[in-house]
């Protein structure tokens, strides 16, 4: 929903009229759309297709392909019930078979463990957690590795996402208004003299200082989120390293679902954010300070 309203915005012919129209209201709009029943389901399935291992859930991978396209009350039905049963019947087809309960070995338990106690993704620990509770089997072990964990890392990439996304909204609206006032001091300043003049550029002085208070914080949150998703990534990369020489069949699914790849992209968009806010940053600063200059 909200990537749809954004391309809207961008392919106006008044471009920046319709960056300006996403960011005062189309975006918060987009996001409750986001947030209806329906909407949801058809992300859930979606996501289900690009993270499952037909490998290790033949049966979820199949049942989310063909939800793909279904209408609203079909994967509704899904969600709600057919997910669980096509999950079950994975795990009864391991239970038979076996094959991955008897590849356990106590270094697996003990890694699980270890995630639930200090991975960095809630998601990653919620699932480690459920994997390991009381009256859990080798079973709930075997599809944490099959299943859980990439589902859940790749879950903690999208919160992460989005929760910077809504810290930047505030910003957002706050720029693009602060802005308008600026370019409005600015105008009535070069049309105006003596005293009109010199209210006009104190204006735009107090504006654009408003536009650098709100490009600060920012530029200042999507470093960090860049340098935290850098870190995420490396992480993700020695444990693709440590699955590719596992002797232990079950941590082979985690190479297909490349999250240190995930993460490494989300790194790429934070920059480009974080010198996006930095530019405007240093440019509201300029400003501010050339309308703050004592008049002659």
């Amino acid at each position: 929903m909200v990537r749809s309203t954004a391309w809207t915005a961008l392919l106006e012919e008044d471009v920046a009229a319709g960056i300006l129209r996403f960011f005062q209201s189309e975006w918060e709009y987009a996001e409750s759309l986001a947030a209806d029943v329906s909407a949801r389901n058809n992300d859930f399935v979606k996501y289900l297709v690009d993270t499952c291992v037909p490998a290790y859930s033949p049966e979820v991978c199949a049942a989310a392909s063909d939800m793909l396209y279904a209408t609203a009350e079909e994967q509704g039905a899904f969600v709600s019930d057919g997910y669980r049963a096509a999950r079950e019947r994975d795990k009864r087809v391991r239970d038979q078979t076996g094959a991955q309960a008897a590849a356990l070995v106590a270094g697996d338990r003990a890694y699980v463990a270890h995630l639930r106690d200090t991975d960095p993704g809630a998601q990653v620990r919620l699932a480690a957690r459920w994997a390991l509770r009381d009256g859990a089997d080798d079973g709930d072990l075997v599809e944490f590795f099959s299943h859980g964990w990439a589902y859940s890392a790749g879950l903690d990439v999208r919160a992460h996402r989005s929760a910077i996304a809504a810290l930047e909204l505030p910003w957002r609206s706050a720029v693009a208004n602060l802005t308008i006032a600026a370019q409005d001091a600015e105008k009535k300043a070069r049309d105006s003299a003596g005293q009109a003049k010199i209210e006009a550029e104190a204006a735009a002085a107090r504006a654009w200082g408003g536009v650098a208070q709100n490009a600060g914080p920012a530029r200042t949150a999507w470093q960090n989120a860049e340098r935290e998703a850098l870190a995420r990534a490396e992480q993700w990369r020695q444990i693709a390293v440590a699955a590719a020489a596992a002797e232990s069949a079950n941590w082979k699914p985690i190479l297909k679902a490349d999250i240190s790849g995930q993460w490494t992209a989300y790194a790429r968009t934070a920059r480009e954010q974080a010198a996006y806010w930095t530019g405007k940053y240093n440019d509201a600063l300029a400003a501010e300070a050339e309308y703050s200059k004592t008049p002659a």
